[in-house]
């Protein structure tokens, strides 16, 4: 079915991200591969073409767009290439750009937005902790008063661009009597005494996101460095956390829908028994039930984006459209990889690598049983 949530000005943004992803993203992919990371060059090309900045104001180097519908453009081009890549860039100018412009400090916004725009700097977002998972008001790492700041102790985990941000923000706690209401965000960075990355994690997917562990050992963290309210980070989370799985949304559908297209065209060539597989009734009815759940989906996911875009999109109906999207995603690139045989199970082919892309996405942003626990406690449960 058509989708009617786009202009003349989205085709045309979609056709400049097309084609930066077909040059600066396709041809690099073994690199990124084999490196697991993206690297300088990706990020300073995105930011030269402005899709860095779009939700930063033009006086910082952003453009400012204020219309949500470019951000799921940029994301569904990249996620087209790499579930992987759209994670990396997602983090950087979806989730990370709305705390730095919503929280920072005017000094804080020219210091550090314009090379954020650039791609000179590259942002992480640092919640999750070995023992912590969902669980962000359970997490351990501690801030602790100093004179003109604070030092920081503790580790992260799971953190995408780890290995190479130059800002990340930080969740630690403040005041550990508070609980969730103690605390507060800090943008470390890069070069800070005592900030240290881990390893980069072998992961079963995702192999490019650059992945790490991060560690703070008596890190100084001066006081120009909080980034919003002292004691606030919890709410701070929370309020853009709806932003954060409605691009996960967007970003789920646009892999799984361009997979299952690449899927279709597979089983109409491959042959068994004579004809092409695609033919059989089993599979020609598998292919339009899954070409159905997408189309489905993505006008959802389509609803929620207008949603958000008009500051609408509750963090209840977030969550609705990030578990519902992952558990798509996952069923459409499961059956893509059965359609593809023995194949399917080869690196070599795209769908094998996305089906290993995508499990994580039930996991991320939330997990889908967390999803469940929200809207069932919204539901009265």
């Amino acid at each position: 079915m058509e989708r009617v949530i786009f202009n003349e000005d989205h085709h045309a943004f979609r056709a400049s991200a097309k084609e930066y992803c077909d040059r600066s993203l396709v041809p690099r992919m073994e690199q990124f591969l084999e490196e697991k990371t993206v690297d300088r060059a990706a990020w300073l090309e995105a930011g030269k073409q402005g899709f860095l900045g779009l939700d930063v104001p033009e006086e910082y180097g952003g453009s400012s767009v204020g219309d949500y519908r470019f951000n799921a453009v940029f994301a569904e081009e990249v996620s087209k290439v790499s579930a992987s890549l759209s994670s990396c860039f997602g983090i950087h100018f979806d989730c990370c750009a709305p705390y730095i412009v919503d929280l920072g400090t005017e000094e804080q916004k020219q210091r550090w937005l314009p090379k954020f725009c650039s791609g000179e700097y590259v942002a992480a977002i640092a919640m999750t902790e070995p023992s912590g998972g969902s669980d962000l008001a359970a997490l351990k790492t501690s801030a602790k008063k100093a004179d003109g700041g604070w030092v920081v102790n503790g580790s992260k985990t799971f953190i995408t661009n780890g290995d190479m941000a130059d800002l990340v923000i930080v969740a630690a706690r403040t005041d550990p009597a508070k609980g969730a209401k103690g605390i507060t965000l800090f943008v470390i960075e890069e070069g800070m005494e005592g900030f240290a990355r881990g390893r980069k994690l072998d992961k079963v997917g995702q192999a490019e996101s650059g992945t790490s562990e991060l560690f703070f050992e008596d890190v100084f963290v001066g006081a120009d460095n909080v980034l919003g309210e002292v004691d606030r980070g919890f709410i701070h989370m929370m309020e853009r956390l709806a932003q954060e799985r409605v691009g996960a949304a967007v970003s789920n559908i646009a892999q799984a829908t361009q997979i299952l297209a690449e899927t279709i065209d597979y089983v109409k060539q491959r042959k068994a028994f004579g004809q092409p597989v695609g033919s059989f009734q089993y599979n020609k009815f598998l292919v339009a039930e899954l070409v159905t759940k997408a189309e489905v989906t993505q006008a959802y996911v389509d609803n929620a984006i207008v949603a958000h875009d008009e500051d609408r999109l509750s963090a209840v109906d977030a969550a609705k459209v990030k578990w519902w999207s992952a558990h798509v995603q996952n069923e459409i690139l499961d059956a893509c990889v059965q359609l593809h045989g023995g194949y399917g199970y080869m690196n070599e082919y795209r769908v094998a690598r996305a089906w290993r892309d995508a499990r994580v996405t039930k996991i991320w942003a939330g997990s889908n049983e967390i999803m469940k626990e929200l809207i069932g406690r919204d539901l009265g449960l």
